[in-house]
């Protein structure tokens, strides 16, 4: 499993969290979408190929991973950087702060009791996660980052790969690499919803499926991973 290979002694302990569907009820990426919509920020016809993307999501169909974080920050690309910050906070307040899990915010805390290390993994972007990172109390974040060019502003590119899929146990890897050095850390639990997240969770000693899809949900029993109901 993932890093836990050999002796653990010395070695920092990792919990690692799922935003959408997992630490909240719902994905932001399309909650968002539905802000800008009724912002008069994206036309109808772009709400629909993202709705699309959405559905292919749900159902498990292959899709390109950065087509729908480009078809949002194209809308924003000709704002600066400012108002896209206020924005988001404005969607995170209004959106996202009623979908919070008592679970999930309960479960970090725990954890920490614990001594783990704390990370939030999320396909969200940045500005997103960061602010949902605040309100659960974790001790760091890996997301989705859009490219900006020369005077901060965003292209409506993304800047690398999304944090989605392998991604997540990539930028897991990375993040924890840089802040607690090489060899010196193992996932010790992984928190997710999605099939997507399968990888995520085999990379932990303790793997948990929070009200997962039913995909996850068979994958979860034939693997003997934990199913949790988080209110």
């Amino acid at each position: 499993m993932g890093q836990q290979g050999g002796s653990d002694r010395g070695r920092a302990r990792l919990a690692v969290f799922d935003l959408d569907g997992t630490s909240i009820n719902g994905q932001s990426g399309i909650l968002f979408c539905r802000y800008l919509f009724e912002s008069g920020l994206i036309s109808p016809s772009r709400a629909l190929r993202l709705g699309w993307w959405g559905a292919r999501y749900a159902l498990h169909l292959p899709q390109r991973q950065a087509e729908s974080r480009e078809l949002i920050f194209d809308a924003l690309s000709g704002e600066g950087q400012d108002e896209v910050a206020r924005r988001m906070g404005e969607f995170h307040d209004r959106y996202i702060l009623p979908r919070y899990r008592a679970d999930a915010i309960a479960e970090v805390a725990r954890r920490r009791e614990q001594g783990c290390i704390t990370l939030l993994v999320s396909a969200t972007f940045e500005g997103i996660a960061t602010l949902a990172a605040d309100h659960l109390g974790v001790d760091g974040l890996v997301a989705t980052r859009m490219r900006r060019d020369g005077e901060g502003n965003f292209t409506g590119e993304v800047d690398g790969q999304v944090v989605a899929g392998r991604g997540k146990t990539e930028g897991v890897a990375a993040w924890a690499d840089e802040h607690v050095g090489q060899g010196r850390w193992y996932v010790q639990c992984a928190y997710g919803d999605h099939l997507s997240d399968r990888f995520l969770l085999e990379s932990a000693v303790e793997a948990f499926a929070v009200r997962p899809d039913p995909t996850l949900r068979l994958e979860a029993h034939r693997r003997g991973w934990t199913v949790l109901d988080w209110r």
